[in-house]
């Protein structure tokens, strides 16, 4: 019976059940991204169709279109649409449902019950575990695949789990976590059991209740990531899916065992399940990972001619507006964090969403345009929807309103969840229209509840918080006129009430209580520099011979150098990590002949940036070749100071004059550019 809907009849029916009453047709045409004329020709076959479940389709002139019908057959008809889903999936979301499906199975699956579930056939199955292999890879796992066996996912518990998380990351938002799963689509409910949404109120019920101060240090990235993967280990355990015990893998985190056990102690009396010793290792390692969370990501992402894409997007803006952009480093970060996903997105046809589309354009509307045109001149040969336009918007709207910080005077903690710039255009914005906020904190919607009332006077949200309506006002990231005044009113009648009752005003506060104590800075000062003295007195210009035309060769070679000056301990390790990340993507610089290679390893003793320069171009694919090549390599444990100096050294690879100075300039030229620029960069801190 529903075989006969179309997909877009199913979508309309979708939201119709989903919208509390009337719903114009023009909103209905918004969200599906077609016209109104398409909307009213595929509700005409319709009626029939939702008369069997005795549901009527009321159009009234001037107001909208519902359904009208019992709660039951409204039930009815949700459960219906739900169970046909599976054949209606897209080629991305098949796959992710296969994924999902290899990724919760305790055995192996049969293909021809893949493709049974899936209602497609065999070879349409192993057109996509092709497909997948690649992207389990990246997570050191591999599809096993054998005639009467089936098909699993082999490798390491661990590493699984690591799989688990990014998807969780790239699939969910942080308003999914909160909703109940009944009323998410079939494939995020798949998802959210998968990620263990059921223990994820038992993880934060006991991080928000623990008196520890190591909890408290965490930032919000760090706190949701172990929230997260506490959850997802706390499904595997109830899945009968363990981590192995691998004390080389968790070399390091030894130092923090006390504070695993004691969380481990905690979720097993709060969820019955038993944590063994390997598990306990394994938050250890968790929290040992934490320590970098902070860190730029520059020295983690390997594509080169996207983060060339970003510096030219940035370059053409600041141009265009007159602003000095180029310096602002947390619009180059949140950039790198967007634009990579949002473009795997379009590529594959994904819809995406705007809300806040409309308000974009009429508030930032010269700047829209702006962002359109340097987005256009970027020859991405793709058609970058206006959706996507608003998104980037709002990352340079808040980058150039950060330029006009003001003093303030009230104490704000602003929750923001959408990780899409509206917590920095949000900050900022409040900054020019209200000069006496202070915004002394960003926050998840975890923290905000356990946030000490006396450590600030005004919780600001863009979501719906599990908290009373008196102890926070919700906001439109754009921050309308309404917003403002509705904003005004809050603090004149309850905010600044709260803060005569309690005697608080700036005169006898406390100094800014979130702020890192002089001591630590000075000491994380002293280590930044120190570790950047040690990397320019490491650094070495070598000639290869590459007249072998074989990289496994050269790079052997090249680790061979490092291994004599002591730097690493097993060339031929360090030679297949290397390969390893190569095989996953070109690592030439964009219009060059130099090449980026790097990795972190056990095998490496010490964070080093070597140069060689090979007597022969070597041919890397595709027409290419290599004459120089950047070796950039640490062990797998690295303080988060020596991180941050390698991230900046990879960054600074987009500029084009060190670029020159590899492949022409001497060693020396070379030490001046980088010890001048980090230098600038330690000065900035």
């Amino acid at each position: 019976m529903l075989n006969k809907l179309t997909a877009r009849q199913r979508q309309i029916i979708q939201l119709l059940l989903e919208h509390d009453g009337e719903i114009t047709a023009s909103a209905l045409a918004l969200d599906l991204r077609v016209s109104v004329r398409t909307i009213y020709r595929e509700m005409e076959g319709l009626e029939p169709f939702l008369s069997r479940f005795q549901i009527t389709l009321k159009k009234k002139s001037g107001k909208g279109i519902e359904l009208e019908g019992t709660p039951e057959a409204r039930s009815s008809l949700a459960s219906a649409l739900t169970e046909s889903m599976t054949a209606h999936y897209s080629a991305e979301e098949r796959r992710l449902v296969t994924l999902l499906l290899l990724l919760q199975a305790n055995e192996p699956l049969k293909l021809f019950a893949l493709a049974h579930t899936l209602k497609v056939t065999p070879q349409t199955i192993t057109h996509d575990l092709n497909e997948l292999e690649v992207w389990l890879h990246k997570f050191r796992l591999e599809l096993v695949r054998r005639r009467g066996y089936g098909v699993e996912i082999g490798g390491q518990e661990e590493d699984k789990r690591k799989a688990i998380c990014q998807l969780a990351k790239d699939h969910l938002e942080p308003s999914d976590w909160i909703a109940g799963r009944e009323q998410q689509p079939p494939l995020k409910q798949h998802l959210l059991t998968l990620t263990g949404q059921p223990f994820v109120l038992n993880a934060e019920h006991i991080l928000w209740s623990s008196s520890s101060g190591w909890v408290n240090e965490l930032s919000e990235q760090a706190y949701t990531q172990l929230i997260l993967s506490l959850s997802v280990s706390l499904q595997r355990i109830q899945q009968g899916q363990e981590v192995e015990a691998s004390p080389a893998s968790k070399a390091g985190s030894s130092a923090y065992m006390p504070q695993a056990q004691a969380l481990a102690d905690q979720l097993a009396a709060d969820t019955g399940l038993p944590i063994s010793s390997a598990e306990v290792e394994h938050i250890a390692y968790l929290l040992h990972t934490l320590q970098l969370e902070g860190a730029s990501p520059y020295f983690m992402y390997t594509d080169l001619h996207l983060l060339e894409q970003i510096h030219q997007l940035i370059n053409r803006v600041a141009q265009m507006t007159g602003y000095p952009l180029q310096g602002d480093k947390s619009l180059r970060e949140g950039l790198l964090q967007h634009i990579d996903p949002a473009l795997k997105r379009i590529r594959e046809g994904a819809s995406i969403r705007n809300p806040l589309l409309g308000s974009i354009r009429k508030d930032y509307g010269d700047l829209f345009l702006t962002v359109k045109e340097a987005v256009a001149g970027l020859q991405w040969d793709l058609d970058v929807p206006e959706e996507e336009i608003g998104f980037l918007t709002m990352h340079f709207g808040a980058s150039l309103e950060r330029l006009q910080k003001l003093q303030q005077e009230v104490r704000a903690i602003l929750v923001c969840s959408s990780g899409i710039g509206s917590t920095q255009l949000l900050a900022t914005r409040l900054e020019k229209e209200i000069p006496q906020i202070q915004i002394i904190r960003n926050s998840s919607w975890y923290e905000a509840a356990r946030i000490p009332e006396e450590e600030y006077d005004l919780i600001i949200s863009t979501i719906d918080l599990p908290l009373p309506k008196e102890r926070y006002i919700r906001l439109s990231p754009l921050l309308s006129r309404e917003d403002l005044e509705q904003l005004m009113e809050y603090i004149r009648t309850t905010t600044l009430h709260q803060m005569n009752i309690a005697g608080t005003n700036p005169g006898n506060r406390k100094e800014q209580i979130f702020t890192v104590q002089p001591m630590d800075e000075m000491i994380s000062l002293q280590h930044t520099l120190q570790e950047m003295v040690l990397l320019l007195e490491r650094f070495h210009s070598y000639s290869l011979d590459s007249q072998s035309h074989e990289l496994r060769e050269v790079l052997i070679s090249a680790c061979a150098k490092l291994w004599e000056a002591q730097l690493l301990e097993d060339p031929a390790a360090v030679t297949d990590l290397l390969l390893e990340r190569e095989r996953q993507g070109s690592l030439l610089i964009p219009d060059s002949s130099l090449a980026l290679f790097h990795t972190r390893s056990h095998h490496i003793q010490e964070p080093v940036v070597a140069l060689f320069r090979f007597q022969a171009p070597l041919p890397m694919g595709d027409g290419h070749h290599m004459r120089v090549m950047l070796l950039m390599l640490a062990p797998k444990e690295l303080p988060k100071e020596a991180l941050e100096v390698l991230s900046e050294i990879s960054a600074m690879l987009l500029r084009p004059e060190l670029v020159t100075l590899m492949e022409q300039g001497s060693e020396q030229e070379i030490k001046l550019f980088l010890s001048t620029e980090l230098l600038s960069f330690f000065k900035n801190k």
